[in-house]
């Protein structure tokens, strides 16, 4: 329990840099957070590893809101490297000062501290945080984030007897520091060696459940690479929102989960008291990987029994399939009580198509990834501080191709201008083997269309423009097209990536400047008074309060 002077300090504090920022409603409650960034050994998968804690913690502790709060998070990086945390699908609206990526914000060098002003505005779901910088992510310091709905405002299920946070995830046993050397020298990672459940290997997780009572769980997928398949043994799973939207309440047995992707299903404890795997399993590898958790009667002594449930594994029209179920409850409250299918999306002209192609292969006789014949390589000066303080030579608008080229991958600070309210559509192409993911910072979109092959504007015909999922990440299917629609309605800088992590660290990702001359306040809040300033932004002046 914080003591009153705590709280006063941290009322102050918050008071301050909000004024500075003009960016939180006075009516809008403040949740606080103070959190110490460390390393610490952990055996997740019987082995001693560096992991990073947060507040001695891993996972990191969860974090708990409701729409339109204003989150204070101060952060203390104890590591001896810089430090930053992104928030997976939280949007930032008109404020990507905060985003916490390398495009967008200075890190926070050892030993300091920053504090992050969030507002999780018109907003609702599950999502998780992690750390964005040097491979820092296969070490841990990832949480949940949950944004509940406020209280006047319906929700299209009776309200569960608890409410758990999952995070699975592949990993490896080799600390982060050796993987991210084996990539610094060019060269790909191995297949990992396990897969974690809040961060514990097989059996090592337990959820308590009482006879007859209905469970939320927020199912995340926080792992590197690959796609994870999720089951429990005898029971049956409603799914009920994804990524802050809520879905059409279909029923599954198993559930894909792609890497960057979270969605929350409903479990009812409607069998014989006792003890009940949770497994999750990689989809789409010649090695199948494994764990399982435990889903644990109260009061029941009975241990587990019966084989653990097996799952799909190579079958990508399964997983197809599968998807084109998700689907948007029309008639449902978002974070506002009008309902999701009040915003027509399929009735909206298209302004402009873009065709993203990722790409593999040597640069100067090292690993890279690209998109668009582009492999993304970081400025020493955060894009969005260069934007604002107009400092030349940090990037170019422009410097991405809204379509794949014929050229050879090359280097470069991609960055894709975009106009501010304009409706657009973005084709992921993926001539690869492998299943990818993508995600978008800033934004929730519709995801119209996917099938095998590549795409053409006949492939339109097939879009779902009724009640498509909005989400913040998507999976494009082996030798498949995905094909998404964004109402740029959120200026800033925004990063583009997949959410295959070895691949995103060695270039494939860009970033999207959603860009108006207008200098309101109601279209993109000024720089936090509490911004760091690094590489040539260092010494620049920021407005005064």
């Amino acid at each position: 329990m914080k003591s009153t002077w705590e709280c006063c300090r941290w009322g102050v504090l918050a008071f301050f840099l909000v004024l500075g920022m003009d960016c939180a409603t006075a009516e809008d409650p403040y949740r606080f957070f103070d959190w110490n960034v460390t390393y610490g050994d952990i055996y997740p998968l019987g082995v001693r590893q560096q992991g990073i804690l947060i507040n001695g913690q891993f996972p990191g502790p969860d974090i708990y809101s409701v729409t339109n709060d204003n989150l204070i998070i101060n952060v203390h990086n104890s590591l001896p490297e810089p430090f930053l945390l992104t928030w997976n699908g939280v949007q930032q609206r008109r404020n990507s000062y905060e985003d916490g990526v390398q495009g967008t914000t200075c890190s926070i060098p050892p030993g300091k501290n920053f504090t992050y002003i969030l507002q999780v505005k018109d907003q609702i779901g599950s999502f998780f945080y992690f750390p964005s910088l040097a491979f820092h992510k296969a070490a841990g310091g990832f949480g949940g984030i949950r944004i509940l709905s406020r209280p006047m405002i319906p929700v299209p299920f009776e309200e569960p007897a608890g409410d758990y946070t999952v995070l699975i995830g592949d990993w490896y046993k080799a600390n982060h520091t050796k993987l991210k050397a084996i990539l610094d020298g060019g060269h790909r990672l191995s297949f990992p060696d396990g897969i974690l459940i809040n961060g514990r290997g097989p059996n090592g997780a337990s959820f308590t459940v009482e006879q007859g009572k209905t469970y939320r769980l927020r199912i995340s997928n926080v792992g590197l690479q690959n796609t994870l398949n999720f089951r429990i043994q005898g029971h049956k799973m409603k799914l009920v929102e994804v990524e802050g939207t809520h879905t059409v309440q279909a029923t599954y047995s198993s559930l894909d989960v792609h890497v960057g992707q979270s969605y929350s299903v409903l479990v009812t404890a409607d069998q014989p008291d006792g003890a009940y795997y949770i497994a999750v399993s990689t989809r789409f590898t010649s090695k199948v990987l494994t764990s399982t958790a435990l889903l644990r009667y109260a009061n029941s002594a009975r241990p587990v029994s019966g084989p653990v449930p097996g799952g799909p594994t190579t079958q990508i029209d399964w997983s197809l399939n599968q998807a084109r179920t998700i689907r948007t409850n029309l008639t449902a409250s978002g974070p506002r009580p009008n309902p999701q299918g009040s915003y027509h999306y399929g009735l909206i002209n298209i302004t402009r198509t873009i065709k993203l192609v990722s790409s593999a292969g040597l640069i100067n006789g090292k690993q890279r990834y690209g998109v668009n014949s582009v492999s993304f390589v970081p400025a020493g000066t955060p894009l969005k501080l260069a934007d604002y303080f107009n400092i030349s030579g940090v990037f170019r608008v422009g410097s991405i191709p809204d379509g794949p080229t014929a050229r050879k991958m090359y280097l470069d600070t991609s960055v894709m201008g975009a106009d501010y309210r304009a409706f657009v559509e973005v084709v992921f192409e993926n001539h690869e083997g492998i299943v990818q993911s993508w995600h978008l910072n800033g934004y929730a979109f519709w995801v119209v269309g996917m099938d095998g092959g590549q795409w053409t504007p006949a492939r339109r015909n097939g879009y779902n423009l009724h009640d498509a999922i909005s989400r913040c990440t998507t999976q494009v299917y082996p030798k498949s097209w995905t094909a998404i629609y964004i109402a740029l309605d959120n200026v800033g800088m925004w990063n583009m990536r997949t959410e295959f992590w070895a691949r995103q660290y060695l270039g494939q990702q860009f970033y999207l400047r959603v860009y108006t001359p207008s200098k309101s306040v109601r279209d993109e809040y000024p720089i936090p008074k509490n911004a760091l300033l690094c590489g040539r932004a260092q010494g620049k002046s920021i407005r005064p309060l």
